[in-house]
């Protein structure tokens, strides 16, 4: 009976000691558990000391600088902008042909700077050494230029053969056909010469097949003899473009505006003074 009493009461001072909080030793602390319930071991003081002083430790601040702050870069023009590249800006400039505005182009210019020379030799008595010009009917009178010859050709059997038209007589009724019915043209070949009617062929007897034989070359092409047969309408649109071009003519546009613009050039060449102005009505 004594032995238990002294081991009963040697033993709870150490119980005692053990339930002191102040007297814990290294390996005493308290257990921490994460989500799942699971023991996290313990971390050394030291550690954690360590690990917060650097956490907390903010960087170092630049030292100041000696230099003077750059002055303020001007805003760019809200014309013109800027383009910011790695290690450059460059300002879009007005182009200095143009003065800083476009020029709008002008609807009757004739042929550039640097193209085909306007001198051209003559195809025919009654045309000049322009190019897509012909003589005045004074000038062709004076020299006894009466009859305008030119090739036609069929379309069904190719037969070929001549044809003259008498000059003071088919350009009266091209005139008179013009100043008839200029005011309801509206700036537009009318049908009769965007589909012109050609003769017969004597060889097959096919009737309207007859059509002018163009020039492989368009300064060759016999511009009066299309006009007084009224058979402008057999050219093409390149060819049309091309008479436009070298009478500066306006010569954007659809073909029955260009083929208007070609039968009252044509006109106006022969006879300057006559009512052939294309703007006038």
């Amino acid at each position: 009976m004594p032995s238990s009493s002294s081991s009963s009461s040697s033993s709870s001072p150490s119980h005692s000691h053990a339930r002191l909080p102040h007297m814990k030793g290294h390996g005493d602390h308290k257990r921490r558990r994460n989500g799942e319930g699971e023991d996290i071991p313990p971390s050394h003081p030291s550690v954690e000391l360590t690990l917060g002083l650097s956490c907390s430790r903010s960087p170092p601040s630049p030292p100041p600088s000696s230099q003077t702050p750059a002055a303020p870069q001007p805003r760019p023009h809200p014309g013109f902008p800027v383009f910011h590249g790695a290690s450059f800006s460059n300002a879009v400039a007005p182009s200095p042909r143009s003065g800083g505005t476009r020029n709008r182009r002008n609807p009757t210019q004739g042929p550039k700077d640097g193209s085909k020379g306007e001198l051209v030799q003559p195809a025919f008595d009654w045309s000049t050494d322009r190019r897509a010009t012909v003589h005045t009917l004074a000038h062709l009178r004076s020299h006894g230029i009466l009859e305008i010859r030119g090739v036609v050709q069929c379309k069904r059997c190719e037969a070929s053969r001549e044809i003259e038209h008498d000059l003071l007589a088919k350009f009266a009724e091209v005139a008179g056909f013009i100043r008839a019915k200029k005011h309801l043209m509206h700036d537009r070949a009318p049908p009769e010469w965007t589909c012109p009617i050609s003769p017969g062929c004597d060889a097959c007897g096919q009737p309207n097949c007859m059509r002018p034989v163009m020039a492989q070359k368009k300064r060759d092409i016999n511009w009066l003899f299309l006009l007084l047969g009224q058979t402008l309408g057999t050219c093409n649109l390149d060819q049309l473009k091309y008479f436009c071009k070298h009478t500066k003519n306006h010569r954007t546009g659809a073909k029955d505006r260009l083929l208007y613009l070609t039968y009252l050039g044509l006109c106006k060449q022969l006879d300057p003074a006559g009512p052939f102005d294309p703007l006038c009505h």
